[in-house]
C-alpha cells in the first residue's frame, strides 16, 4: 500500500515544467529544487517524501528528459493521472517512478486529500471522500521495475552494468 499527500496537475503537463532545459546537464540536486519552478514556484520546497501527483490527460509531454527522475528525487511516491505520455512513462520505469493510469483520478482527488494505491489490485482511493477507482493494468515486469528503483538497478543486480552513477 502507497498513500500520500496529493498534489494535482492538469492535463498536458510538458516534462520542461519538471525538469527545465536549462538544468539537464546540472547536477541531480539542482534539478530536484526547478522542478515545477515555473508554473508552481516553491513547489520543491513543499513536497515531502511520499506525496502523490495526481495527473489529467498527457501527463508528461514532450521530450525525453529524466523528469520522472526529478519527481523521484523529490520524494514523489507515486505519479497518478487520466493518461500518461509514452515516453514519460518509459522513464518513470527506467527511474523508479510509480506511474499509473486511472480513468477518472482528476476529478475524485482534491489538491490536499490522501490517495491510496493498492499495488496487489491496482485499486486507487481517495482516503477523505471514500472513492475507489480502478488502474489500467500494467505488466508485471514494468511494475516490478518501478517499484524496485528503475532499470538500472536491476541491470546492476543482473551483472549487467556496473553502479550506477559510479566515477
Amino acid at each position: 500500500m502507497i498513500a500520500g499527500k496529493v498534489w494535482k496537475f492538469g492535463d498536458n503537463i510538458n516534462t520542461d515544467l519538471m525538469l527545465p532545459g536549462n538544468l539537464l546537464l546540472a547536477p541531480e540536486a539542482e534539478q530536484k529544487k526547478a522542478v515545477f519552478s515555473a508554473n508552481r514556484p516553491g513547489w520543491a520546497e513543499e513536497v515531502h517524501p511520499g506525496d502523490v501527483i495526481v495527473g489529467g490527460f498527457n501527463y508528461g509531454m514532450g521530450s525525453s528528459r529524466p523528469a520522472a527522475r526529478s519527481l523521484r528525487n523529490c520524494g514523489v511516491a507515486a505519479l497518478v493521472a487520466e493518461t500518461i505520455n509514452g515516453l514519460f512513462f518509459r522513464n518513470a520505469v527506467n527511474f523508479g517512478l510509480l506511474a499509473l493510469e486511472c480513468p477518472g483520478v482528476h476529478a475524485a482527488f482534491e489538491e490536499g486529500q490522501t490517495l491510496e494505491i493498492s499495488i496487489e489490485e491496482l485499486v486507487v482511493g481517495n482516503r477523505n471522500s471514500g472513492a475507489t477507482l480502478k488502474a489500467r493494468p500494467v505488466p508485471s515486469m514494468l511494475l516490478d521495475l518501478m517499484l524496485n528503483g528503475g532499470l538500472y538497478p536491476y541491470l546492476e543486480k543482473q551483472g549487467l552494468i556496473g553502479r550506477f552513477g559510479a566515477a
